[in-house]
């Protein structure tokens, strides 16, 4: 283009006369040879010439400029792409869902994450939660894709953290619509089964997470806490700051999450910016909204003679002391302080575990997110979350105690909560709940507690 300028403004120069003057014709000139009609017809015809030939090589520049740069809209029809989604169903249905299919159960365990019959109620269910899961008919009067093909998209981009175009060649689907069907997929999963498989614990739930526990050596914990980060590659340029941290030197998300020893998550709160540690997080988080309102299950328990009524959970050395944790010894110099931070630290690692499960069976939460949306990654954790929980609630067996005679019976049990859900709230109860949650004292004296009574039941097998 600036070449077809410098052109132009020479072609103009030239008509102007700054290159060859025009024969200027004077009547005080005496000169007849000035004056000759051959020579100026000549001139001109000289001139005209450089311009025609300036002109014709404007003229290639310019169409060859606008030929070489396709506009950004081209007309013409839309090239369809017609993908075969019947044929695609139907083997995926041979593949997997027929009474004798291609590949067995063990496989489908494998590349699903999850049983059969686990996989077909998420699929009945999200028909019956959306349409968008259901079969339907486009204007041109054509069955779209099955909500087999849409679950099974859906899921491979979970497990697998297939990129949404790798899926067209086998599921028959496009790299637009295979996104669309993996943010509903997470929707629906926390629609309709949040509520029962990320609830809070119930009564029941409590006391089996007690007598598990204190089978361990630890009455009266609830459970262990931790954070984990996800890495969020497609993070806003105007962001990046507040969601990196130091050490990881990437934008990362925080997952904030409470397990048991089968690896069930209890808790999980997600979306806390890279840039913050564990206690930002749990200052923002939702852990004890239920005790602070009294709608949580009531925790009892008695640890070397003392009576205690505050369920807590093993963290580690960043929490603050509160009788809401227990945290190991950093640095232990005696035999019960190895003893007690050797069983708090191997107990505690139950949410690790919980984390490494959540990633091998879902490596897109291993793998940078690619989402642009901060919600969307959100409900992505949140639902691969809940069907971990699925998962392992099919598949899990009773939990096995061990029963000594001789032993002192259970010294945890879980009472009702101390108000009932909905009821009005007051402020002076709900301070004096912060302040027993929060209570310092209490933690001490917990931990000596728990530090003697470790000693007192293992330390024998320890010496021995």
């Amino acid at each position: 283009m600036a070449e077809i300028l410098i052109l132009c403004v020479y072609v103009y120069g030239l008509s102007r006369g700054s290159d060859s003057p025009p024969p200027v014709m004077s009547s005080c000139s005496d000169d007849s040879d000035d004056l000759d009609p051959c020579k100026v017809i000549e001139e001109c015809a000289g001139e005209q010439s450089v311009l025609d030939s300036f002109a014709r090589r404007l003229a290639t520049k310019i169409k060859a400029t606008f030929t070489s740069q396709p506009t950004q809209r081209q007309f013409g029809p839309r090239k369809s792409i017609r993908r075969d989604h019947g044929g695609a169903h139907q083997r995926l249905v041979e593949d997997y869902f027929a009474e004798e299919p291609l590949y067995p159960n063990s496989m489908f365990r494998t590349r699903f994450r999850m049983n059969k019959c686990l996989f077909l109620r998420i699929v009945n269910s999200l028909g019956q939660w959306s349409p968008y899961f259901t079969y339907r008919v486009d204007c041109a009067s054509r069955i779209g894709l099955s909500p087999l093909q849409k679950c099974t998209a859906a899921m491979r981009m979970l497990v697998y953290g297939t990129p949404a175009d790798a899926l067209d060649e086998y599921l028959k689907i496009g790299k637009s619509t295979a996104l669309v069907c993996l943010d509903k997929f997470a929707q629906g999963v926390i629609d309709v089964f949040g509520g029962e498989y990320l609830r809070r614990p119930t009564r029941e739930d409590v006391e089996s997470i007690l007598q598990v526990n204190e089978s361990r050596g630890f009455p009266g914990m609830l459970g262990s806490i931790d954070c984990m980060h996800w890495r969020w590659e497609k993070c806003p340029l105007a962001w990046r700051g507040q969601f990196t941290r130091g050490d990881y030197g990437v934008p990362t998300m925080i997952l904030e999450a409470v397990a048991s020893q089968d690896l069930h998550i209890w808790h999980a709160f997600f979306g806390i910016a890279g840039s913050n540690n564990d206690l930002n997080v749990l200052n923002n988080s939702p852990l004890f909204f239920d005790a602070l309102r009294g709608e949580a299950p009531q925790v009892q328990f008695s640890v070397n003679g003392n009576e205690y009524s505050t369920g807590y959970y093993l963290a580690d050395g960043i929490y603050p002391e509160w009788a809401a944790f227990m945290k190991t010894i950093p640095l232990p110099q005696t035999e019960k302080h190895k003893l007690f931070a050797k069983y708090q630290e191997g107990a505690r690692k139950d949410v690790e575990r919980a984390f490494g499960v959540l990633q091998s069976r879902f490596t897109i939460v291993r793998r940078p997110a690619r989402l642009w949306k901060h919600k969307s990654v959100g409900r992505i954790i949140l639902a691969c979350a809940i069907l971990h929980n699925m998962i392992v609630e099919d598949e899990k067996e009773e939990a096995k105690i061990h029963i000594d005679l001789n032993e002192q019976p259970g010294a945890s049990f879980a009472l009702p909560p101390e108000v009932n859900v909905g009821g009005n709230l007051c402020f002076a109860d709900v301070m004096r709940r912060k302040a027993t949650i929060r209570a310092r004292p209490q933690h001490t004296q917990l931990k000596n507690d728990m530090i003697e009574h470790i000693w007192h039941r293992f330390g024998n097998r320890n010496q021995n």
